[in-house]
């Protein structure tokens, strides 16, 4: 079936050398039908070599993934044709467009509209990806109903849209897809869809029935079986299986600033406060001591020309007076700030303390998925969870968008009803004293902000709106210019009393839910200041402990093994996430020696016990590489990001310790379960189905750099090395690994039909297509 799809998929179109990667290994002699099922590629080997030595691999070269001869387009060019673009990878960690927006009220700039010299430039700063909508629209009042009984539409005659019900569906729109067995993956889950005569498979649910009066009318079908389970399930809207859903009225009240944040007002009016009063006895501070000293030399003077009058004994005492006053003077200040630092009453203290919040838990059997911007939704986190993921979080959420209740923003906290069950728990590794797996669960929202106030009040709106959250996390990883010009992301890693002033305010507000971070090792190359940082966050700063604010209160750190000028242009440094690994054990060890003694930090103000879970982050890529790192670098557990994008069942493999060789047959059954998850998470219409298939192509942009483990010459394999021209086992694992868009398209018409007219689509990346030159 598969074969015949891509025969099909390939059907018309002329055979140029960059036209498809089929169209190229076609060029080449292919060996009999059968032959590569039957025998592999060694045994056959083998067989060709019986009397001779057999060929030794060629040694692996750096930066080339290198595949087997048999299998190579062009043998003897494997550096030269390897691809590149590594350093473009900017796609899996805040590069999207909704990063590039900026607001009228970020900054005094940006008041008076839009500037067109200051206009982002380049490749894919706006890609389009057309539209996908019927050619005529039905009228939301006779979307649902059938035909004789429709609802009545308030716009009368003045209505723009189609009430011809019969018009709409010979003329309106596509006929109906004929892919997953033609049956509607909403209505299968759920005995009804939402899209009612919109829906691409309306044929699997609906009939024409005769009336009384002899005449023929249509009707929806719904399930009542399938109905009354999907109405126990935990479900919003139309979508399936789906939580954290804020609806549309609170959307509007937060645009309206309806929705109150008391808790982060008081905590903001409190550091205000704070802030002016240290600064005010900062500055009384300084005067006084300037004071001291020019009292204190004047007295030195005038005890100098005392000596020749009294003698140096009367002399000696005015000096020691003059010192006297001016340590009495000081003490006095300090006495005051202490005071004024100490006089907490003009806040109100949270019900949750960072002591008193939900333990979380990481361990050898936790992998997370990181926060992937784009690939990152809820279809491709779904389909992890399937394959092992035990620790999923949302793509980063803007804060400002979110208080202001932008739709797009708040999608990003929706959740699938397998991210809120518990992850899995051996119970074979240490655990803090508390922690109930069964309150655990694996789904939790990443942020970026950058100020305090707007990433308490982000904070208070998420945990008193979103109900499943497993923790919230700050993104400070993030390397995008225009995120980082605004001081979010990794601008705050420049500033760490900042940054720990912003997650000691997300503490205050979070009632229950965890605060984690994510960092970078450092702003420039050759100049990691991570170290610093986390000691800063596990311990406290110094004016944090001088003034008794207590820790940032931090349940987790993640730290990315690359700096925010690398991006992805190097290997992740994991010799100094070890290094870090080694310094919070450290740090673990020297609070221990801190007790009863004041510089010992406030339980209050530590969560989880004080055990700060330590997670490393870059170029895991196989099961090897996840447990070296457990091993090597001493991390609770290992974040993947493009391992994923790029080979999902990643958690398989790590579940299994082994390495799994996926045939394109399994592949592409991935493809179909995100296919179906897509429709029933963006809707079975038309325009659902387009942005299933724009979300799908993001993905096989990734999923093509996959290179089958049974076509190495060497293992493991490196994230960062890529492969030369090759061809696959079959024509199915040929077009998989096609890295033209154009067979990507192919792929995702063998179960989203063909592609609306409309419907365009720009790879990401130069390195994602050979066609750019052709595409201007």
């Amino acid at each position: 079936m598969a074969s015949e799809q891509v025969d099909i998929a390939n059907a018309g179109e002329q055979a140029q050398p960059q036209a498809s990667a089929i169209a190229k290994s076609d060029k080449l002699e292919r060996p009999a039908e059968g032959e590569l099922e039957s025998e592999g590629p060694k045994k056959r080997i083998k067989l060709d070599n019986e009397d001779t030595e057999p060929a030794r691999a060629p040694e692996r070269v750096k930066g080339v993934a290198q595949v087997k001869a048999e299998f190579l387009l062009h043998p003897g060019n494997r550096a030269r044709e390897a691809k590149s673009g590594a350093e473009l990878d900017d796609a899996a960690e805040a590069a999207g467009e909704r990063y590039q927006k900026t607001d009228a009220r970020d900054s005094r700039d940006n008041r008076g509209g839009r500037d067109k010299k200051n206009k982002p430039k380049g490749q894919n700063t706006s890609r389009s990806f057309g539209s996908s909508r019927d050619a005529l629209q039905l009228c939301s009042s006779r979307q649902m109903s059938p035909e004789f009984s429709p609802r009545e539409c308030p716009f009368g005659k003045g209505c723009k849209f189609e009430h011809d019900l019969r018009k709409y569906l010979t003329k309106g729109k596509r006929e109906d897809l004929k892919t997953l067995d033609g049956l509607c993956p909403v209505w299968d889950a759920k005995g009804i869809c939402g899209a009612g005569w919109k829906c691409r498979f309306v044929g699997s649910h609906s009939e024409e029935r005769e009336t009384e009066d002899g005449r023929k009318e249509l009707v929806l079908i719904e399930d009542p079986e399938r109905k009354t389970k999907a109405a126990q399930m935990v479900t919003a809207e139309d979508e399936v299986g789906v939580v954290n859903v804020v609806d549309k009225q609170t959307k509007i009240d937060l645009q309206k600033r309806k929705i109150q944040t008391p808790k982060s007002d008081a905590y903001i009016k409190w550091l205000d406060r704070v802030f002016e009063e240290q600064k005010r006895v900062e500055d009384e501070r300084r005067a006084k001591n300037a004071a001291a000293a020019q009292e204190k030399a004047a007295g030195e003077e005038k005890a100098e020309a005392a000596k020749d009058d009294i003698g140096n004994a009367d002399a000696e005492v005015d000096v020691g007076m003059a010192e006297t006053k001016s340590e009495t003077d000081s003490e006095k200040v300090d006495k005051t700030a202490e005071e004024v630092l100490d006089n907490r009453a003009q806040y109100i203290e949270p019900p949750f303390l960072p002591s008193e919040k939900r333990r979380i838990y990481y361990g050898p059997e936790t992998p997370i998925l990181a926060p992937l911007t784009t690939q990152g939704n809820l279809p491709f986190r779904r389909l992890c969870v399937e394959l092992g993921a035990q620790v999923t979080w949302s793509e980063m959420a803007m804060g400002l968008p979110l208080i202001q209740g932008q739709k797009s923003e708040w999608a990003l906290m929706k959740a699938h009803e397998s991210e809120i069950r518990p992850p899995k728990f051996l119970q074979k590794n240490w655990t803090v004293q508390g922690y109930d797996n069964a309150k655990d669960l694996k789904f939790g929202a990443q942020i970026a902000a950058n100020k305090p106030w707007l990433a308490t009040k982000t904070v208070e709106v998420l945990t008193s709106l979103v109900p499943h959250l497993r923790a919230i996390d700050l993104n400070c990883g993030c390397p995008i210019d225009l995120v980082c010009k605004q001081g979010s992301g990794s601008a705050l890693l420049d500033s760490h009393s900042k940054l720990e002033n912003i997650l000691r305010g997300m503490n205050a507000v979070s009632h229950e839910t965890p605060i984690t971070v994510k960092i970078r090792m450092g702003s420039k190359d050759n100049n990691p200041t991570a170290e610093k940082l986390i000691k800063r966050l596990v311990l406290g700063g110094q004016e944090a402990i001088a003034d008794s604010k207590g820790t940032a209160g931090v349940a987790a750190i993640t730290l990315h093994g690359r700096s925010k000028q690398q991006r992805y242009t190097r290997q992740a440094d994991w010799s100094y996430i070890a290094d870090c690994a080694a310094l919070i054990n450290r740090l673990k060890r020297e609070r221990n020696s801190r007790t009863d003694t004041v510089r010992e930090a406030d339980g209050r103000d530590v969560a989880n016990e004080g055990e700060v879970y330590f997670v490393g982050n870059g170029d895991c890529y196989s099961h090897v590489d996840y447990y070296s790192h457990l091993e090597n670098a001493k991390v609770d557990s290992v974040m993947v990001a493009r391992g994923a994008l790029i080979k999902p069942w990643i958690f398989e493999e790590i579940e299994k310790n082994q390495y799994l060789d996926k045939s394109a047959t399994e592949r592409l059954a991935y493809v179909e379960k995100f296919a179906k998850y897509g429709l029933q998470t963006w809707g079975s219409d038309e325009i659902g189905v387009g942005t299933t298939r724009r979300f799908l192509l993001e993905w096989l942009s990734f999923a093509c750099r996959y290179v089958p483990i049974g076509l190495l010459e060497h293992l493991p394999p490196n994230i960062q090395d890529r492969a030369p021209a090759f061809k696959g086992r079959d024509e199915l694992e040929t077009l998989m690994a096609s890295d033209n868009y154009k067979d990507w398209i192919k792929i995702s018409e063998m179960f989203l039909g063909p592609a609306h007219p409309n419907f365009k689509f720009e790879p990401k990346h130069k390195s994602n297509s050979y066609e750019i030159a052709a595409e201007g």
